[in-house]
């Protein structure tokens, strides 16, 4: 999660610094807001990348976790089955044999 808030807070960082250098380059201010909205442009793509980046990574955890919960789940059932069934066979053995 540090690593997703690092590339953020660079992100933002170089996006604040490109704007205040183009408000201050001396340029025409039409060229100056085209040179703005294309380098906002760029950053928000990027960061919709990222975003998409982190959000499949995400997801894939959330699949994993959940296919380690059902084998688990699957495998303590299992061990309850057969616990169940030789506590049957114990209880059967000790109901025949007249203790």
């Amino acid at each position: 999660m540090s690593k997703g808030r690092a590339v953020l807070g660079m992100l933002v960082g170089v996006a604040a610094g490109t704007i205040v250098g183009i408000l201050l380059a001396p340029e025409k201010g039409a060229i100056t807001r085209k040179q703005i909205k294309g380098k906002s442009d760029d950053y928000l793509d990027e960061l919709k990348s990222k975003f998409d980046e982190f959000s499949d990574l995400v997801s894939k955890k959330i699949d994993t976790t959940k296919n380690d919960v059902q084998y688990l789940a699957g495998k303590g059932k299992a061990k309850a089955d057969n616990f169940k069934k030789d506590l049957k066979n114990a209880a059967a053995d000790v109901e025949h044999s007249g203790y």
